[in-house]
């Protein structure tokens, strides 16, 4: 046992040595404070229990929770107690908001304190208004704002039926970008213009990236982030978590200021909105949303009530501000799905 303890001690801190080696860029050594006095921090990546804490002056350390579960997520302003080798998170400060989804069965946190969330979906496969109305229901529901980017903007006839099919989001004031952005392949060549906008918009920002596997989210990254796999890889072997990018959530600084940050994230094939009330959910649907006001009763469904202002408008099937006929069936969909009493 005792040869057991000894070699899980120098593995760790192994790990700690190889990943300050390579953090080269960022100050080296860890700020010496007294045992007794805790420092803030920034959660920058995450895997099971432990996480890796940036302190202000760019520092990196690993840390471990208090207690036997973690609650600490990247985006989290954290006070965090250094001790010999590692350190300790004492407490997870307050959070402006936190972006997560829930099935039936379990809760899946994405990352805390956001500016906005960039989902990103492509034109080809087609992309599923389905998975992109949740995403945008949980944006709304914690209040941060949601920017929609299409990719492969260089398949003209895919592209042109997807960039049709998200008229509606437009019309409802959601900014969606166009994108093309490719695997970093020998002579790819970049669409500056594209990639100048998106910068403007992750300007002084945190933005969480998030979409469905194969969107391109690892290509967005390694072009904003050009030593985003080198950065991965020395994260993952720091935290011996052996397992790559897609599997955890990571925050990447695209300027030298540290003022803009993107966030990758796993991509998903589900999103589960059991979080959210039923009864709430047509607040969170901005085309919805205008018309509920004009509703006969305060507790309106918007299903089969007498003096219903959503059915009003999907009925008139023209006008201003006119619900379409997919929103209006994903919202009943949804509706339906969240009412259901759990089966577990």
């Amino acid at each position: 046992m005792q040869c057991a303890f000894q070699h899980a001690r120098r593995e760790r801190h192994f790990c700690q040595r190889l990943f300050l080696r390579v953090q080269s860029r960022r100050p080296s050594g860890l700020t010496t404070v007294s045992s007794a006095g805790s420092q803030p921090g920034l959660v920058v990546a995450g895997f099971g229990r432990h996480c890796l804490v940036e302190t202000a002056s760019g520092e990196r350390v690993i840390c471990h929770p208090r207690g036997k579960k973690s609650q600490a997520l990247v985006g989290d302003r954290v006070l965090w107690l250094p001790s010999e080798d590692e350190g300790t998170i004492e407490k997870v400060e307050p959070r402006s908001n936190l972006f997560y989804r829930q099935d039936e069965m379990r809760t899946k946190s994405f990352a805390a304190n956001l500016d906005q969330v960039l989902i990103l979906i492509a034109a080809e496969p087609e992309f599923s208004e389905s998975q992109l109305t949740r995403a945008l229901i949980a944006a709304e529901a914690e209040r941060i704002t949601p920017i929609i980017a299409l990719n492969k903007s260089d398949l003209a006839e895919p592209f042109g039926r997807a960039w049709t099919k998200l008229e509606p989001y437009r019309a409802m004031g959601y900014q969606v970008l166009p994108l093309a952005i490719k695997p970093k392949l020998a002579g790819s060549a970049v669409n500056t213009a594209q990639t100048e906008q998106l910068m403007d918009l992750l300007r002084g920002k945190k933005t969480l990236v998030l979409g469905p596997s194969g969107a391109g989210k690892s290509s967005l990254t390694n072009l904003l982030v050009p030593n985003a796999q080198v950065l991965t890889a020395e994260i993952s072997q720091a935290l011996n978590s052996g397992k790559h990018t897609t599997t955890s959530t990571t925050l990447y600084w695209i300027d030298a200021a540290r003022s803009s940050a993107l966030i990758d994230s796993p991509g998903f094939q589900e999103f589960g909105l059991h979080h959210i009330d039923p009864m709430h959910l047509a607040n969170y649907m901005p085309d919805l949303k205008v018309h509920a006001q004009d509703c006969k009763f305060y507790n309106c469904t918007h299903l089969h009530e007498p003096g219903c202002g959503v059915n009003t408008n999907v009925k008139s099937a023209s006008g201003p501000g006119v619900i379409s006929a997919s929103r209006y069936r994903l919202y009943s969909e949804l509706f339906a799905e969240l009412s259901e009493a759990p089966r577990y």
